[in-house]
């Protein structure tokens, strides 16, 4: 069900690298105009999860304050992403009769189903994020999408159930507290950035969608119109960075704009003669670096993500069956060459996400590092029945538990 007219609904992107605030005005026909834009570099982050409460909060609170001057509105909760290795999903199934009085499916046997798969993913040290319908079998008929209005006697739901770590999430919760806003939802990120980079085509033929961040890579895997795979893996972009620096022996800060300016995917696409002054700690001045010596170094590092992620799609079971390939998103997906490594490793075709879906102030982060705060707006408006104006007071968050919210998020 779409937003009342011009709804107020922000996304927060707190990263390892960067936090990023986009406040969004959703009128009644689902269309994101972003009127705000804040970013900051991060702090007390690593790896996707807190390490520093009182930095983090910090980072996100210069990012906030900037979306507000730009946008003019008072932001006091907002949709979050979440990320790190303690995420993981599961496919589940929850079985239920339906009373042979009953004339039809009805929304609370869809309730019921849910919560028998819900309950088989409880763990004393875990927290649902979400609880997404893969499809329904109705008396021993398979491939349905929608049961509600349909006749039969035994509902099974196959559910896909994302959890995270309770203390990560909690730390997650109180950091955003602490920053002064509430949570109106957390969103695994890239079930967001696959919002802004997906079409209904690709998610119903098979396509696997790879969001390389600063800390993390995340990856989620779509066949049939719905996700049924989710994985985080602790390496990504900084980890890069991190080989620059010590091949270059300069200071991270200078790697990384080395990597940005000069990088490469892909050595063969260098030529042997290029060079690029650096300054090292060796040199009070710059020194001439061979810009192969680091694309050599990049390429490396870059194959062994890419091998992780097939890894990935290898536990998925869909390896061979992603006949849509895998997209690419995040900050080091706009590494120059990175969809000829990709192929090359992946053996899948490959294509760089470019978010879409989104008018206003767009100039500077419709590129594939904004693509899970592009797709937490449109999840927003997309998913979420009740998106109010950040403007009032909203109820921390407090777990998962909401079944008929859940309900709302993969019927909407």
């Amino acid at each position: 069900m779409p937003v009342p007219k011009d709804n107020i609904v922000v996304a927060l992107d707190i990263g390892t690298t960067k936090i990023c605030t986009l406040l969004a005005e959703v009128d009644r026909n689902q269309q994101v105009n972003v009127v705000g834009v804040g970013t900051a570099p991060s702090a007390g982050m690593r790896k996707g999860v807190v390490v520093d409460i009182d930095e983090a909060a910090q980072a996100i609170v210069q990012s906030v304050e900037k979306c507000e001057r730009l946008s003019g509105y008072s932001i006091q909760s907002a949709y979050v992403g979440v990320t790190g290795s303690h995420i993981t999903g599961a496919n589940r199934r929850g079985v239920v009769a339906v009373s042979p009085n009953a004339s039809e499916i009805t929304v609370p046997d869809v309730e019921r189903a849910m919560e028998a798969a819900r309950v088989q993913a409880i763990a004393n040290d875990r927290e649902i994020i979400h609880v997404l319908a893969r499809g329904y079998t109705l008396d021993g008929q398979d491939g349905v999408r929608d049961p509600i209005g349909m006749v039969g006697r035994r509902l099974e739901a196959e559910m896909h159930i994302v959890t995270g770590g309770s203390t990560s999430i909690r730390n997650l919760v109180r950091c955003v507290n602490r920053a002064g806003l509430q949570i109106d939802d957390l969103i695994l990120q890239p079930l967001a950035s696959s919002e802004a980079v997906l079409s209904p085509g690709e998610k119903d033929i098979g396509v696997a969608i790879a969001d390389i961040g600063g800390g993390t890579t995340d990856v989620a895997v779509f066949t049939d119109g719905a996700v049924c795979y989710t994985s985080a893996i602790g390496v990504a972009g900084n980890h890069v960075t991190t080989d620059l620096s010590l091949g270059l022996r300069a200071p991270f800060s200078v790697a990384e704009q080395v990597k940005i300016e000069h990088g490469s995917a892909c050595t063969s696409q260098v030529g042997p003669d290029e060079v690029l002054e650096v300054q090292t700690y060796d040199q009070d001045e710059g020194e001439l670096i061979s810009r192969r010596l680091v694309v050599d170094i990049i390429e490396s590092r870059m194959q062994e993500i890419l091998r992780l992620i097939r890894a990935e799609l290898g536990r998925s079971g869909l390896d061979g069956r992603l006949p849509a390939g895998v997209v690419l998103v995040g900050g080091a997906a706009e590494l120059r060459d990175i969809r000829l490594l990709g192929r090359d490793v992946l053996e899948l075709p490959v294509r760089v996400g470019v978010p879409r879906g989104a008018i206003g102030l767009t100039d500077t982060i419709m590129r594939p590092a904004y693509a899970t705060t592009i797709g937490l707006l449109r999840w927003a408006a997309y998913h979420t029945e009740e998106a109010s104006a950040p403007i009032l007071t909203f109820p921390q968050w407090k777990g998962l538990s909401r079944l008929r919210g859940m309900f709302r998020e993969f019927l909407a």
